[in-house]
């Protein structure tokens, strides 16, 4: 009995691709940014959690309250042989709104501010390309920020994939942020 049990446990384990990359990216609420990843084939995991701030191992309620410097950030890890880094760019452009720089939608403050943190020179270019392609597309400068990768901390864990277990309070909060239809007067239907 014991074998069967651990064999179906193995089984319902995703398997982690010898190459899975990390990607970082910030767009306000965390919560929000977890599922347009989720969804792209490829993606293997979403972390919600904190990054470029200056304090370790920070708390929610110490970010939220400010000081440390950190933002809420969504780290995704993906499979760079079924999903390209250009891919997710264009899947977090279309999750944020690129005009604001004091936060996003309803969350405001410094930890809610929209960023893309950067490992290498390669993600850099591909970001900056990113961005001035979506600046000349909208006809406006943007101000989402491109940084250097900084020390990820994870969120507790009652924030992790909040959407899929809290679905009733997600949608009621993403609603009442107003978020889908900022991004729709952004970027379309």
């Amino acid at each position: 009995m014991k074998a069967v049990v651990f064999a179906l446990t193995l089984i319902a384990i995703p398997a982690i691709a010898e190459d899975a990359r990390t990607a970082v990216f910030a767009g306000g609420c965390f919560w929000c940014m977890e599922p347009p990843f989720d969804a792209i084939e490829g993606v293997l995991a979403t972390t919600s959690g904190f990054s470029g701030g200056h304090l370790a191992n920070p708390s929610y309620e110490a970010v939220t309250r400010g000081g440390t410097g950190h933002l809420e950030v969504v780290q995704v890890t993906y499979d760079p042989a079924k999903v390209s880094y250009q891919d997710l760019l264009g899947v977090y452009w279309h999750n944020v709104d690129p005009f604001d720089a004091g936060g996003q939608f309803c969350d405001r403050g410094a930890s809610y501010r929209a960023a893309i943190f950067v490992a290498n020179d390669d993600e850099r270019a591909a970001a900056e390309a990113s961005k001035d392609k979506r600046a000349k597309r909208l006809g406006q400068p943007i101000v989402t920020s491109i940084l250097p990768a900084a020390p990820f901390y994870p969120a507790e864990e009652y924030h992790q994939n909040y959407y899929a277990k809290n679905p009733l309070r997600y949608k009621f909060y993403r609603y009442n942020c107003g978020r889908d239809r900022r991004l729709a007067a952004v970027w379309g239907d």
